[in-house]
Formats: C-alpha cells, sequence, structure tokens
C-alpha cells in the first residue's frame, strides 16, 4: 500500500497549500464507512492464506467480496468530490480480477518495480496471477511499475483512478469551509425562544 500512503500524503501536502485545513479531517463523515475496514481487512487476510486448493477460491471471493464492499461505500458517498472516479477505478479492479482470477501481473513491470530483484516470485499470493497471452482486459493489469523509499509496487489503471478520485475526496474535504455547528450537536435557543 505504498502508493495509497504516497497518494494520501500528496492530497494532504496540496489541500494544505491551497488553503484547507487538517483540522477538516475530523469533520470527513461518510456513509457506510465500517465496511472501509472491513473491505481492507479482508484483503489483508489473504495474504496469510495458503495459495492452493480450496484456501485459494477461498481467498479469491474474499478478494471479489471486499471489492464489493468498496463500491457499495462509494455508491453510498457518490455525492461527494471525487468518489465517481474512485468508483471507477475500484470497478477496473473489480472486473480485471473477476474475469482473470486474480489480478494479472506484468512479470517486467514487477521486476522493475523490485529493483531488478533477481528470483523474484510475482505470484507469492492469492490476488495476483501472470499476466500472459490469455489474460482479459490485459490492459487493465498491474502494468506500471512504482518505486519510492527502497519500496517497489505495480499499479493497475485502475488503481491511478482510485488514486486521483481518493485525491480529489481528500482535497475537497480539507478545504471546505469552517463548521461553526459540528453535526449530531443538539443545540437550545437562546432566551428570546423561551415564553
Amino acid at each position: 500500500m505504498l502508493w495509497l500512503s504516497l497518494v494520501l500524503f500528496v492530497a494532504l501536502a496540496v489541500a494544505v497549500v491551497r488553503g484547507g485545513r487538517l483540522s477538516n479531517l475530523g469533520d470527513i463523515r461518510l456513509r457506510l464507512w465500517l465496511l472501509l475496514p472491513i473491505a481492507f481487512g479482508m484483503q489483508a487476510v489473504t495474504a496469510f492464506i495458503p495459495n492452493r486448493g480450496w484456501t485459494a477460491a477461498l481467498g479469491f471471493w474474499l478478494i471479489l467480496l471486499s471489492f464489493l464492499l468498496l463500491l457499495l461505500v462509494i455508491v453510498a458517498n457518490k455525492d461527494r468530490r471525487g468518489m465517481w472516479l474512485a468508483g471507477i477505478g475500484v470497478a477496473m479492479n473489480f472486473v480485471v480480477i473477476g474475469l482473470n482470477g486474480g489480478m494479472p501481473v506484468l512479470e517486467g513491470a514487477a521486476v522493475v518495480a523490485s529493483g531488478f530483484e533477481t528470483g523474484l516470485n510475482v505470484m507469492a499470493d492469492i490476488k495476483h496471477v501472470p499476466l500472459d497471452e490469455g489474460a482479459r482486459l490485459a490492459f487493465l493489469a498491474d502494468v506500471i511499475p512504482l518505486r519510492f523509499a527502497g519500496q517497489g509496487q505495480v499499479l493497475s489503471l485502475g488503481d491511478v483512478f482510485l488514486a486521483v478520485g481518493i485525491g480529489r475526496f481528500l482535497e475537497a474535504e480539507l478545504r471546505r469551509p469552517v463548521r461553526w455547528f459540528k453535526p449530531g450537536v443538539k443545540l437550545s435557543g437562546g432566551s428570546a425562544t423561551r415564553v
């Protein structure tokens, strides 16, 4: 998740430079937000599931279900800036993973992202499969190598849309005007309202 951390940092920095306030982070309200940690937890669990037999199938379905949960959050918050871009990215990744039994990864891109490490096992986890001539929608596969601070990752076009959408959402939230009255706070009228 190096790329996501980088996106969050850049989005926060751009928002602050453009007049946003970090204090607005505490005011962000997302509908169905609890599905986010569940979805990310489901994807994290697949790293510990053996990639063979019925456990590989279980891991694949966990990944697909996690993407559906992310799509639910995006649809529930579609009125927020950047969400439709993030939704396109999540949908792209969902479709290509569903059609190929995992996210196809270009081995050359993985080698570049790893810093040209020898003996690299590109398909060590359940989520990824090798990109070959039989891959469907190969243009949506992980083909963009990213190496930053000694860490590498291969991104897809869906990841790029997701990153831009999240960045746009964060920038819009940090640049919102100050809320004088916080949501959920009960207010009572002053002395002029009493009879």
